[in-house]
């Protein structure tokens, strides 16, 4: 298999607006002839459907909720990027576009990014045209703060809610046009494969989640946008229903799959509080713009700290390591995700981590407080400090915040071209679904960017330049032999889960392969930890499909159901990242191999053989995946080591 990019000819700069000037459209008339299937209704698929709904298509739209509302982009709390330069510190588009290359160590595509940062301004008018009640300043006028990995203040935010505001932005849009009649909302119901006709995407089929029934779907184009694979690690901090089993299903019928191994370990999350926990809860970045990150520099303190012997308060000054500031003096604790990750993981594992378990560190708003006033820093982060004290029962106005990295967001996903269409024609992949723009480590407030662009700004283009010869074909019935044949296939599986009435239940197995994969896949990962998690993987899933009980129907609400299939495709996806980790022999952003460090502990890439997206061609049940290799060229910018001190 040969992956055509299809970047367009031409300056960097100059890319996007030749590709849309040369690019084929559909006329108003055979719009209306046109079907297209949108799953997922978070930002980049309600943004998706509502803008290709206006444009005339007929939209079908999937949500696994009971309502667009309740996605998980509604979960994002600190803001999103553009390049507008209000504040006057010298950002550009360009500006954008390094720091995000540069954010994700290298590993990104140079056209796809810069797309990204052009379109990041227009992103702001659409949603403040759509009411999105960004934050402002005395004067009235749009308000920015800062983000990690940047040196300016780009990013706009709604208080600490900023994805909610714009999720109801795009709830609005797409309202419209279900209203209107162009788009058709079908809620309750979970994708569980793709029919593919005459090698095109064609349609899926779909579980209808409150009757246990299955349904057939035609379209002349599918959209994933069903958000990422977090969830792999049991613990994250992802909605408990967010899950990787469509963007699965496809590669399993024939998309490549990009950089599994590519997820963002998060430095600003409520620790691990118990065995029986079932999720972590996220802290904004946007709390590092004003809280100062530190432990104690004596082991004695925190170790009296972990027993509960004296508070972080009674710790003076002079004995706190504000070790971000240390190491990194020129972003001090703005530095990019994996960079304040892995220095809280190493100062915890050295001894100085606060907390019960040792495995925490403080943010700490005291300087902020006294600077600025409590009412300042209550306007702009008082709802999150408010959900902080309803799980710890601490004040964090009085006492600093106990924070530790956790799994947040998949840089990787499903392959994509420069038109976001996947290796299956007729088939796209928008938002967190795709591997596209975040490179091995994406920059705070980007995904809501990356979101919106896709579904606004970029599928409306791509698609049309696919659907344009796709007008003669008529509509396919769903007796179609291949929706039967699909409806079938999703049937034996589900009845062979079924059939199985083992002893243990399906979390059990869902906590086992998170520990196995925070423990081998996660922060810190070695040639032996990986080789071993694959191992341990696979004997995991032999024992998945021998002994998981499954209580109820398959005709009927099953929520255990439910988590069995995504279970199921996580003790493949799991190993699959292991695969692709193991494979990858440097570090670099999220990545990080113990064996190739520089004598600072930071990440060490090998660009002379690795300057390429890992792309996995799923060749069979029991057969090991084919690699196939994307180059990474960049004629824009130098590639170096990031230096962030």
């Amino acid at each position: 298999m040969k992956l055509d990019s299809k970047i367009p000819e031409g300056p960097l700069a100059e890319k996007w607006t030749n590709y849309k000037a040369d690019q084929d459209l559909v006329n108003p008339a055979n719009k209306r002839k046109i079907d297209i299937i949108v799953v997922g209704t978070g930002l980049a698929g309600a943004a998706a459907a509502a803008s290709l709904g206006e444009l005339g298509f007929n939209v079908k739209i999937f949500c696994i909720q009971d309502s667009p509302r309740r996605a998980h982009s509604i979960a994002a709390q600190g803001g999103i990027n553009a390049a507008k330069n209000y504040p006057n510190d010298g950002d550009s588009i360009f500006r954008l576009f390094y720091d995000t290359v540069k954010g994700g160590d290298y590993r990104a595509r140079e056209a796809n990014v810069y797309r990204l940062a052009e379109v990041s301004n227009t992103i702001i008018d659409q949603c403040v045209a759509q009411g999105v009640p960004f934050a402002r300043d005395y004067g009235g006028l749009l308000d920015n703060r800062s983000f990690g990995g940047a040196l300016v203040s780009r990013t706009f935010y709604a208080r600490g809610q900023t994805g909610q505001q714009l999720l109801l932005g795009a709830y609005g849009a797409l309202s419209k046009e279900i209203h209107k009649g162009s788009v058709e909302l079908l809620t309750r119901q979970e994708m569980m494969d793709l029919v593919i006709i005459d090698g095109k995407a064609r349609g899926i089929v779909t579980r209808n989640l409150v009757s246990g029934e299955l349904e057939k779907h035609f379209g002349h184009a599918v959209v994933i946008a069903t958000g990422g694979y977090g969830n792999v690690f049991f613990l994250s901090t992802n909605a408990m229903n967010s899950n990787g089993s469509a963007a699965w299903q496809v590669y399993k019928k024939g998309a490549l799959f990009g950089n599994p191994n590519f997820t963002q370990i998060h430095p600003t999350c409520i620790p691990v509080h118990g065995d029986y926990q079932s999720k972590l809860t996220l802290m904004s970045e946007s709390l590092r713009n004003d809280g100062r990150i530190w432990v104690p520099k004596n082991k004695d303190d925190a170790k009296k700290i972990q027993k509960g012997e004296i508070k972080p308060t009674e710790i003076k000054e002079e004995d706190r390591d504000y070790y971000l500031e240390r190491r990194y003096p020129a972003f001090g604790n703005l530095v990019p995700r994996d960079v304040a990750s892995r220095a809280a993981k190493e100062r915890c594992d050295a001894g100085y981590g606060v907390g019960t378990t040792g495995l925490a560190v403080y943010l700490d708003f005291k300087d902020a407080i006294n600077r600025l006033g409590k009412h300042v820093i209550e306007s702009r982060y008082g709802n999150l400090f408010q959900m902080y004290e309803k799980i710890v029962d601490e004040n964090p106005y009085e006492t600093p915040m106990m924070i530790y990295p956790a799994i947040h967001y998949t840089m990787g996903g499903i392959w994509v071209d420069y038109e976001l269409q996947t290796t299956i024609p007729g088939l796209f992949a928008a938002g967190e679904a795709n591997f596209s723009d975040h490179g091995a480590n994406r920059l705070g407030a980007s995904a809501l960017m990356q979101g919106l662009s896709d579904g606004y700004f970029v599928l409306p283009y791509t698609l049309q330049n696919y659907l344009a010869d796709q007008i003669q074909v008529a509509r396919i019935p769903t007796d179609h032999p291949e929706f039967e044949k699909t409806e079938k296939e999703v049937k034996e599986r589900m009845e062979k889960l079924m059939s199985i009435q083992g002893s243990k239940t399906v979390d059990s197995f869902h906590r086992r392969l998170g520990l196995i994969m925070w423990d081998h896949v996660g922060m810190a990962r070695t040639k032996e930890g990986l080789e071993k998690a694959i191992g341990m993987i696979k004997e995991l899933r032999t024992e998945f499909w021998k002994d998981v009980r499954i209580p109820g129907k398959t005709n009927e609400l099953n929520v255990e159901l439910e988590k069995a299939l995504r279970v199921a495709d996580f003790l493949e996806l799991g190993e699959l990242m292991a695969r692709d980790a193991l494979d990858r022999k440097e570090s670099c952003g999220g990545h990080f191999r113990e064996e190739y460090q520089t004598p600072e502990g930071e990440a060490m890439r090998d660009d002379e053989n690795f300057t390429y997206v890992s792309a996995w061609e799923y060749k069979g049940e029991g057969q090991e995946p084919e690699l196939h290799k994307e180059p990474l060229k960049y004629e824009n910018i130098e590639v170096k080591q990031r230096n962030y001190k």
